[in-house]
């Protein structure tokens, strides 16, 4: 793409955008749900357990959520501006963070 402001983003690749932040929303909502889920049906001997298990899901879906937003808007903005797409530092953090998070569930789940 050159980067004459006046030239048109091609529509596949604003399209592909739109369908990236759009699957980045699906799995916010699935991990709303799998809190929210996790909050109602698990017992475990102690409260304070249950919402450990079931709060960072759903934090986590609402974090995910806004931050799908400004990084729709960030690619479609250098995507106009005809500037190279930045790639996602923080999915090394989610990756980790998604893999400690079943480390815990597995050791809670193990001592209750």
């Amino acid at each position: 793409m050159a980067s004459d402001p006046e030239q048109e983003v091609d529509a596949r690749f604003s399209l592909a955008n739109e369908r990236t932040f759009l699957a980045w929303i699906r799995t916010s909502v699935a991990l709303i749900a799998s809190g929210l889920l996790a909050a109602k049906a698990l017992h475990f001997n102690h409260d304070a357990v249950r919402w450990i298990v079931s709060a960072p899901p759903i934090l986590a879906g609402a974090l995910l959520a806004g931050d799908s937003h400004r990084r729709w808007r960030t690619y479609e903005d250098a995507m106009q501006r005809g500037q190279p797409l930045l790639t996602g530092r923080g999915l090394s953090a989610l990756a980790v963070a998604v893999a400690g998070y079943g480390l815990l569930v597995l050791l809670v789940t193990l001592v209750d």
